[in-house]
């Protein structure tokens, strides 16, 4: 199961980023990207990908991983679930998480009303990502060195 789960999520990870890696060769990021159609398509795909990273691994691979290592019980919230990471030093910060998890909540909003507060989200959601990805490494390696399937 955690591996089907992984798969997905390194799918997602490798569409964002190279979504990502796309928007970072504009010259700049302003609410006249919505007014071409290429860079919206690109800025759709950064934004969904970065949405279902975020959700599969909060919503599915922490629950995952903590219950394959043995640490996970069926009443655990999700702070609950943080607090744990954070011990076996997965994330540094489940305030840090929960932040990531509001950016998302950001993005989700649609834009013809609101395309500044979506570029400050896109912006952000850059700066983020290499916390996200180095996470999912965190778990990857924890994983490798505790032989777990």
């Amino acid at each position: 199961m955690m591996q089907e789960i992984l798969e997905k999520i390194h799918l997602h990870l490798k569409r964002a980023k190279s979504a990502m890696n796309e928007i970072k060769e504009w010259s700049h990021i302003d609410s006249g990207v919505f007014e071409d159609f290429e860079k919206i398509k690109t800025i759709d795909t950064f934004i969904y990908r970065f949405i279902k990273l975020q959700d599969m691994m909060g919503e599915k691979l922490f629950r995952v991983f903590l219950d394959e290592i043995g640490e996970y019980r069926d009443n655990m919230s999700l702070l609950d679930i943080l607090d744990k990471l954070e011990k076996l030093e997965i994330i540094e910060s489940g305030e840090d998480w929960m932040t990531y998890r509001k950016l998302r909540n950001k993005l989700t909003h649609e834009y013809p009303s609101n395309e500044n507060e979506i570029v400050e989200g896109i912006k952000l959601s850059i700066e983020v990502f290499g916390e996200i990805e180095k996470i999912l490494g965190n778990i990857e390696s924890y994983k490798e060195r505790r032989k777990l399937s």
